[in-house]
């Protein structure tokens, strides 16, 4: 059948910014209707592991276009990302030495279902796990973690099941293991965060800044252009939103050379 005039329609209904939440794996419908957006000068916040925001390609996009966009793929309020990232992060404030970890997975919503195809978790998988291996200043070597989507559980439905293992070493090169799981429902868990990166989507509308939005994207987003630590990714939202000029990080984290190289 025809295909619907997004341009108009966005235009007619005054839209300031869309977000994208088309299922994981939609590649080329995700740049499709980022086309579209561009052509109707409106904001884009990005939360699916389909990389836009932090690709210089489309950067330059949308700062020719005069438009905003937070991305890419969205953290949720409290989920197995940002748990994964923090407690990464104090085992290496205490001195441990992280020798490997996993991340497992498993719900019962539409999102789980549709990654029981499995080639649609390339992207997944790939921003999940930079997410949390960014946070580690050395390289811990591809069979020392699995980070990712697991399993489809029905009678879970908007539920999801995170189970979290890091295992270290402490002083004395004893072992030091972390166990953790986490239940959340997993739709709510992300909307509120959501709706914080739509606002500062917003402010940068309203003020008139392009481009990828750095402190927005690196807080709310799992994939941002340049990953930094969630104290100062949090630091550099508040003073966008207050205004102020805060430094944006430079590509030197390790995710930032792996994204630099994809």
């Amino acid at each position: 059948g025809p295909t619907a005039d997004i341009v108009k329609i966005l235009k007619e209904r005054e839209v300031d910014v869309v977000i994208n939440y088309l299922p994981v794996g939609s590649e080329e419908a995700t740049k499709w209707y980022v086309e579209q957006i561009l052509k109707a000068g409106v904001g884009m916040v990005n939360c699916i592991p389909v990389f836009i925001a932090r690709e210089p390609y489309w950067q330059h996009r949308f700062e020719d276009a005069g438009v905003p966009i937070v991305g890419d793929d969205i953290k949720s309020q409290v989920g197995a990302t940002i748990t994964h990232r923090v407690l990464t992060n104090l085992f290496l404030d205490r001195g441990v030495k992280i020798e490997r970890t996993y991340q497992l997975n498993f719900g019962g919503n539409t999102d789980f279902l549709n990654m029981l195809e499995r080639e649609r978790l390339e992207s997944k998988k790939e921003s999940k796990t930079n997410a949390v291996t960014s946070q580690i200043p050395y390289d811990l070597g591809e069979g020392n973690v699995h980070v990712g989507p697991s399993d489809y559980v029905p009678w879970l439905t908007d539920r999801k099941w995170c189970h979290i293992r890091i295992e270290g070493r402490t002083f004395g090169d004893v072992p030091l293991n972390l166990e953790l799981k986490l239940e959340v429902w997993d739709s709510p868990n992300s909307a509120g965060v959501v709706v914080d990166a739509v606002r500062c989507a917003k402010l940068a509308m309203d003020r008139g800044i392009s481009g990828q939005i750095p402190g927005p994207s690196a807080y709310f987003m799992k994939s941002p252009a340049v990953q930094t630590t969630d104290d100062l990714a949090r630091d550099m939202v508040e003073a966008f939103i207050a205004g102020e000029d805060i430094p944006a990080p430079t590509a030197t984290t390790p995710a930032a050379k792996d994204q630099g190289s994809a």
